[in-house]
């Protein structure tokens, strides 16, 4: 194991202090002048422990340390729930997306997006479609499909986290962590083959190149046929660091995804008292032989952590620019009129109607983050700033002929649709925002903590339409509070209480489309929702020490949310809706003893409730919820299991369930889809150090059921797959 090798002095090279150092001039420089020269004017060396070892995500399932509270923290002094996959974990699963990871965390569920993005909703509340999903701190570009082959793992963060993140963050955040070079060299090379023409080649490359300093590259090619559902990746992610465990650590990275097939759009369903009877196969695919979905992800990280020579000071700052793209033209897919269960046969005429999407984001921000400790104080403080320019077309289809029919028995029948149409129509977008933060943890005495912080954002944003008309601007001016309590009588055991808030703007890309209405009024130009959350709980070391346990009770709320004006000649939306949600959240997470490893996080909402809304109840019944309603897309149970145990010096097996229950789409209270439970295994053999082959398959009872959820149809799970991965450590 390589060890950290103290800095060199700075009598020779001066501290390094850029752009983040400016931006928290205020306090990181103050701060930094106060560290003590020597005799030559020189500061004390800066002792790092820690910083250079290799991942440990790879061999376990749980971590003890994390960046999403910001700065760097344990997991026990984070008074929120936070669930953490490690790459132990994903590979066990082969969770080669993340929608696949996002599908076997508790709480969350999936709204299949008319635009073929989902909708990911966290404890019943949304994401934003991706709006509130970050890489290494910063937020992700929206529009791509995500792979997990550069993820060292992916953490979860549940409830109101505006404090840290800004504005979203409703129902809590996930932050995906990029694999980060480390001074050994250490490569492994994984290659799976499995069931749907699936063939898929990992490689993960990290070379120590000198004293400090090393280099890592992840790559990754894949391709399937999934029964018609093509989907081709390419993906590669060097990165560079170097002055790893001295004053001043440097690194840069290169990150590019690219993502091209065709996508099964939706399944139709019929309705057997109001419940969704899915009667088509997972694995058939009606679409046409040209539908695309193509997406891609390109940027660039620049990153810079000085460590200060007092109270453990670090000052972080992260610079990133990318292109995000997104070309969808998709089938959605009904059956005739007239088809019931009784008469469906393989004859059944299918339809087929075109759903398009288009569009480029071009994403630059800038993060940079201060933690010090000093004296009984734990300080955080940070800036935020991001700039976006988007253009999108949400459903373009004009110009493309009618799509040619099919029958339930000749899925993937290699029909096409001419695409006809012509240039683009692009409305734009433009976003600002500049967030600054501070939050401190005050020792009220070594077993109680007292913490208390504040963010305020500047978000300001601009529309045009496809003919360049300046259609709608909107700024506005958040702030958001976070308190907490912790309680901690032993290194064994935390208790917390927490409280904080989260905003939703009108001013998003994915809200506020550029529309008039005959008052010349923006549908959707309305202050910020605003949410709370309250959370109590704690967090156990089992195990000696080796697991963590959380358990957690929560009550959130959203207290203006947008309900469509009763008045429909306004055309407008108001503040007046409400919602709530309250219930348990249970994650366990480690190693019970050198054989068994063991991940269960399970999150139970008993009573969740639409307590105000604009929507009034019709005289059949059906359509939106309404006040009294339980939320669409929140089932009372969700959550997962795995386990693995060595059974033989050379020979590990795993096994585990998915699960979640009953649920509405979101829009559609007369529907509802099904409960369902499916179960995963796995077998591992160690020929030696450097070879091993693993056996997965998932959705062993090759379960039919309601994915991601619609008004009109449903997306299917996965179904069984089969894979073999042979892998080499050298």
């Amino acid at each position: 194991m390589a060890t950290s090798r103290p800095p060199r002095s700075s009598g020779s090279e001066p501290a390094l202090l850029p752009l983040g150092a400016l931006l928290l001039a205020a306090s990181a420089g103050a701060m930094a002048q106060t560290a003590a020269p020597d005799a030559q004017g020189t500061l004390s060396t800066v002792t790092v422990t820690g910083q250079a070892d290799a991942p440990q995500t790879k061999n376990s399932l749980r971590v003890r340390r994390t960046e999403i509270g910001k700065g760097t923290q344990d997991l026990r002094d984070i008074p929120q729930s936070v669930t953490v996959q490690t790459e132990r974990l994903m590979d066990d699963r082969n969770l080669d997306d993340l929608r696949e990871v996002l599908r076997t965390t508790a709480g969350v569920t999936f709204q299949a997006g008319e635009t073929g993005e989902e909708d990911v909703r966290l404890r019943g509340f949304s994401l934003g479609q991706a709006g509130d999903i970050y890489t290494d701190g910063i937020r992700d570009g929206a529009l791509y499909e995500r792979d997990t082959f550069n993820a060292d793992r992916v953490e979860v963060l549940k409830g109101s986290a505006s404090m840290l993140f800004g504005k979203g963050s409703t129902g809590g955040v996930v932050n995906q962590v990029s694999k980060q070079p480390f001074l050994m060299t250490q490569h492994e090379v994984d290659y799976t083959v499995g069931t749907g023409r699936l063939h898929r080649l990992t490689g993960d490359f990290n070379v120590h190149t000198s004293e400090n300093a090393a280099f890592r590259l992840n790559a990754m090619v894949h391709k399937a046929d999934n029964w018609g559902a093509e989907q081709e990746k390419l993906g590669i992610a060097p990165t560079y660091r170097w002055g790893i465990g001295t004053r001043d650590e440097f690194s840069v990275g290169l990150y590019h995804l690219d993502v091209q097939g065709r996508p099964l759009y939706n399944h139709p369903w019929f309705l057997d008292n109001g419940r969704i009877v899915e009667a088509l196969p997972a694995r058939n695919y009606y679409g046409l032989a040209n539908d695309r979905l193509d997406t891609s992800a390109t940027y660039a990280t620049l990153s810079h952590l000085h460590r200060f020579n007092f109270g453990s000071g670090e000052l972080r700052t992260r610079l990133r620019h990318g292109r995000y793209e997104r070309d969808l033209l998709a089938s959605v897919v009904r059956f005739a009129a007239g088809t019931t269960p009784a008469n469906l046969s393989d004859s059944t005429v299918i339809t087929r109607a075109p759903k398009a999407r288009i569009g480029q984001s071009d994403l630059t921000q800038l993060t940079s983050d201060y933690s010090v400790r000093l004296g009984r104080h734990s300080v955080l403080a940070g800036v935020d700033l991001y700039r976006e320019e988007a253009k999108r077309n949400n459903n373009f289809t004009t110009g493309l002929a009618a799509s040619p029919g099919t029958t339930v028995g000749t899925p993937d029948d290699g029909a096409v649709r001419a695409d006809t149409r012509g240039p683009v129509p692009f409305n734009s977008f433009e976003a600002r925002d500049i967030g600054l933060y501070a939050q401190d943890t005050y020792e009220l005495t070594p077993m109680l903590k007292l913490l208390g912080g504040l963010r305020f954002d500047r978000f300001t944003a601009s529309y045009r339409d496809a003919g360049g008309t300046l259609s709608g601007e909107r700024s506005d001016n958040l702030w958001s509070p976070r308190v907490g309590v912790i309680y901690q009588p032993s290194d064994l055991q935390s208790y917390y209480v927490s409280f904080g808030t989260s905003y939703n703007t009108s001013g998003d890309a994915y809200q506020f489309t550029p529309t008039f209405n005959a008052g010349q009024r923006r549908a959707a130009n309305t202050p910020p929702e605003k949410s709370r959350n309250l959370e109590v709980g704690g967090k156990w070391e089992l195990f000696e020490q080796r697991a963590l346990v959380g358990l957690a009770a929560f009550y959130s709320e959203k207290y203006n949310e947008r309900n469509t004006d009763p008045d429909s000649a306004a055309a407008q939306e108001l503040l007046s809706g409400k919602r709530h949600a309250a219930g348990l959240e249970f994650n366990l997470a480690g190693r019970i003893d050198s054989k068994w490893d063991v991940f269960v996080n399970h999150t139970w909402i008993p009573v969740a409730e639409i307590d105000e809304s604009n929507v009034q109840l019709n005289a059949a019944g059906t359509g939106a919820q309404v006040a009294g309603d339980r939320p669409g897309l929140t089932p009372r149970h969700s959550g997962s299991l795995w386990t693995t145990y060595r059974v033989l010096p050379k020979l590990r097996v795993g096994a585990g369930l998915n699960w979640r229950g009953s649920q509405n789409p979101e829009g559609a209270r007369h529907v509802t889809a099904d409960s369902f439970v499916t179960a995963d295994a796995m077998a591992e053999y160690t020929f030696d150090e450097r070879w091993s082959a693993k056996l997965n398959v998932s959705n062993l009872t090759d379960e039919l059921y309601a994915d991601s959820l619609y008004r009109g149809f449903y997306a299917p799970g996965a179904p069984r797959r089969v894979e073999l991965t042979l892998k080499t450590l050298f």
